[in-house]
């Protein structure tokens, strides 16, 4: 059992977990009071007058092996958002605990904590420092009632990554006092694959990964997202989902996005992604009406702008949306990467400011 079990709440840890009903092939389902017929407009073969399974092992064992875990140290959501959600129900007890952040970072971390009923901290990046991470200022900060710290590596919206070693450094140091969570929504994207060194750490069991099929896979539609980490914290939040989460057509479509040809085209997409957002990166730095262009490590780059709102202007009326950030980050802009075409698209409608 990991020591960092100990910080979930008591009612928690004591969940007992749904028992649904069970299934068996070939046997006639009159267990779980479904309906015999499929919907108007679908088809038998669809089966989706039946409930999915009610947890995905198929997917959780596929998952495992693409991100190189054990079964048991998985968790498949409904996006990685949810894993956050998850989290947040399992550790802090609203009115009484706090999530530590550190901004400017995902939006989604305040809100699900808002919705909790916890505290929220913040201790900012190093923005002089191209949003560096400073683990011994944020050791030294450390509130009482903080029971989680939320790093995205790579970074939304500032896009950099932050090194395993510091990330490992800040777990050592929060040890039996917070659980490490880092988002890698866009590890894909990055140089460095973090998620095996994180877990596989001996020092640490208080790092957990969320990673999400969003990204990367282009299943953003679909909704998977997976938590990984130690396997009594993955089975204490596998308490808290619902069963039958994850629908059928979804997990019809994860299955397929994981198949060795698959996983061969993802791959080779992301590289030209990385490829595109250099060319964009320094297209963009020749722009007069851009300032700034920050080092990324994911699937778009923030960028500092003279007048962000004539860009977005200019940029919708090009036909191409992009997103202000001036409420975190004045003057600011976040640009995701996209073909050729569609950055070239960009480009020509900022070149007019």
């Amino acid at each position: 059992m990991s020591k960092s079990i100990e910080l979930a709440r008591p009612e928690i840890r004591k969940l007992v977990p749904y028992s649904a009903a069970s299934y068996a092939d070939g046997l006639v389902r009159l267990n779980a009071n479904e309906t015999p017929w499929p919907a108007p407009g679908s088809s038998a073969a669809a089966d989706l007058n039946h409930y999915p399974p009610e947890k995905p092992d198929e997917l959780t064992k596929r998952l495992a092996e693409y991100y190189g875990v054990s079964a048991d140290a998985l968790l498949v959501t409904r996006g990685s958002s949810e894993a956050i959600d998850l989290l947040i129900r399992c550790f802090c007890a609203a009115g009484e605990d706090a999530i530590v952040i550190c901004p400017p970072t995902f939006g989604m971390y305040r809100v699900y904590a808002d919705v909790q009923g916890a505290r929220v901290h913040e201790i900012p990046l190093e923005a002089e420092n191209d949003y560096a991470l400073d683990a011994d200022e944020i050791a030294r900060n450390w509130p009482d009632d903080g029971k989680l710290l939320f790093i995205c590596s790579p970074n939304n919206p500032t896009g950099n990554g932050f090194a395993t070693e510091q990330i490992n450094l800040l777990a050592t140091l929060l040890s039996g006092r917070a659980v490490v969570v880092v988002d890698a929504a866009y590890a894909e994207f990055g140089d460095e694959a973090q998620t095996n060194k994180l877990l596989d750490s001996t020092d640490n069991d208080n790092i957990v990964v969320l990673r999400t099929l969003s990204k990367a896979f282009g299943l953003a539609g679909a909704r998977v997202g997976a938590l990984l980490g130690p396997a009594d914290i993955v089975a204490m939040a596998g308490c808290v989902m619902p069963p039958y989460a994850i629908a059928k057509p979804v997990l019809d479509a994860a299955l397929a996005s994981l198949t060795p040809d698959a996983k061969a085209t993802v791959a080779e997409r992301c590289e030209r992604l990385r490829d595109e957002r250099e060319r964009l990166a320094g297209e963009l730095a020749k722009l007069a009406a851009i300032e700034t262009v920050y080092p990324s490590d994911a699937n778009f780059l923030l960028v500092k702008a003279k007048d962000p709102d004539r860009c977005m202007q200019l940029a919708q009326e090009g036909g191409v949306l992009i997103r202000n950030f001036g409420w975190q980050l004045p003057g600011s802009l976040r640009i995701t990467v996209g073909t050729p075409e569609q950055n070239n698209l960009l480009l020509q409608s900022l070149v007019k400011l």
